[in-house]
């Protein structure tokens, strides 16, 4: 049910359209995203359709999304809906791949989003970072406005909440991740430890960012085809090695991720050659090769650490139950911050028709009271600034009452009422 305010004057309600990783499979989210690549283009279409106010649109891979404010919610997801189908090539009006939000339900859904609760790997960083460019250029396109800067800005510290004061995004989730995360408890620090990488490809070029991001000394890069080490290693600011040499820099390494086609590249013989050159210090393998690239028996050396890509896989998996639990946290803390703002967002059509009773009360006061006193020209300056006084204090008192009642209320539908009412009696309506 929706829990967005039909509300009379310049009402404001909230919208979220949504096709994602929830409704949509891969190939309808690519064709949309491929359709949505000019954001600006979408966004004036969108800010064309009748009573829409202000859109931001959400484009990632796993969803894309049409934030707006409106003067009808049900009429504006409607339009979008219909933009949002037509641009992925879906006739069907009512198809099940669009998910629409209103109210309160898509402020949740916004400070969800940015709090990375709603993406498919729970705590991931990346979705902060692109939403903020994306309202960013909704902005610079003038398709965002007040209100949808309110709800992003708020959405923005949700989530910097929800990261500093939950664990949900302490560990890593990915394989190459936990492998750090192994990493870590074997030595007290990474900073300044020797990595060696043996496979240039995807994989390995994955495990090696993530040990850079950790603070590595130096990493070297070992590949069949010694070109594609040399064009990794500049990348990297890394050290190229050609395969038939990596065991003689074997004794330098703290670390060696496999990652190389082929099958096995190291026994136990040549770690324990390198143990004895490393006069006792650790070092931690890393196989993330099928078929494996480090012989299993290396893990029974005194010195040496061997995980394969099965043991990352369970560790990457516990690591994903604790952000779950962590996820409990962060949706109450989302939760709590959702009823802050909404208290903040049901008064937006308060304020200006308070400002529009006290601006028309001011007219009626002024004039009255300039007429009174273009008949008393013998009156001071002094008195005439007490009469201004008195009549400001009467309008005054008599506008307390009424403008504490529609600040205070509680109920939306109450509060709609009241506002409906005020400026029926006021003659506030528009174009009055």
């Amino acid at each position: 049910m929706s829990s967005s305010l039909q509300k009379s004057g310049n009402s404001r309600e909230l919208t979220v359209v949504s096709v994602s990783h929830h409704t949509a499979p891969v190939a309808v989210r690519e064709k949309l995203a491929a359709a949505c690549e000019d954001g600006a283009g979408f966004l004036a279409r969108i800010t064309e359709l009748e009573g829409v106010q202000e859109a931001v649109l959400l484009s990632t891979c796993n969803r894309i999304e049409v934030v707006a404010c409106s003067d009808s919610a049900q009429h504006a997801s409607a339009g979008i809906s219909r933009l949002l189908l037509q641009a992925g090539g879906i006739a069907d009006e009512d198809s099940p791949l669009v998910a629409t939000m209103h109210g309160r339900d898509a402020a949740r859904h916004v400070f969800r989003v940015a709090s990375s609760l709603d993406s498919m790997v729970v705590g991931e960083p990346q979705i902060l970072g692109q939403m903020k460019a994306q309202f960013d250029a909704a902005a610079t396109a003038a398709a965002a406005g007040p209100v949808l800067f309110r709800v992003f800005n708020k959405s923005f510290s949700v989530a910097k909440r929800v990261r500093t004061e939950t664990g949900i995004a302490s560990r890593s989730v990915s394989v190459a991740g936990a492998a750090v995360d192994l990493a870590s408890h074997i030595f007290e620090s990474l900073q300044g430890r020797v990595v060696m990488l043996i496979g240039a490809g995807d994989t390995g070029e994955t495990a090696a960012r993530h040990f850079l991001a950790a603070g590595i000394g130096q990493l070297m890069v070992v590949n069949r085809t010694f070109e594609t080490a040399v064009e990794l290693a500049r990348e990297l600011s890394a050290t190229p090695l050609p395969l038939e040499r990596f065991r003689s820099y074997l004794p330098l390494a703290d670390l060696v991720v496999g990652s190389a086609g082929g099958g096995q590249l190291l026994a136990a013989d040549d770690v324990k050659a390198a143990l004895r050159e490393r006069r006792g210090k650790p070092v931690f393998f890393i196989d993330l090769a099928v078929p494996r690239n480090f012989h299993p028996s290396i893990n029974e050396l005194d010195g040496a650490y061997l995980y394969d890509i099965d043991e990352l896989v369970a560790v990457a998996d516990d690591n994903l139950g604790e952000r779950r639990r962590e996820a409990i946290r962060a949706e109450a803390l989302v939760e709590s911050e959702v009823e802050q703002f909404w208290q903040w967002f049901e008064k937006l059509d308060v304020v200006p028709t308070i400002v529009e009773l006290r601006e028309y009360a001011d007219t009626i006061r002024r004039s009255e009271v300039e007429k009174t006193l273009a008949r008393m020209s013998s009156l001071s300056e002094a008195d005439r600034e007490r009469i201004h006084q008195m009549s400001r204090a009467i309008v005054n008192k008599l506008l307390h009452h009424p403008t504490s009642v529609l600040k205070e209320e509680e109920s939306a539908t109450e509060e709609s009422r009241l506002l409906s009412a005020v400026r029926r009696l006021f003659g506030l309506e528009e174009g009055r």
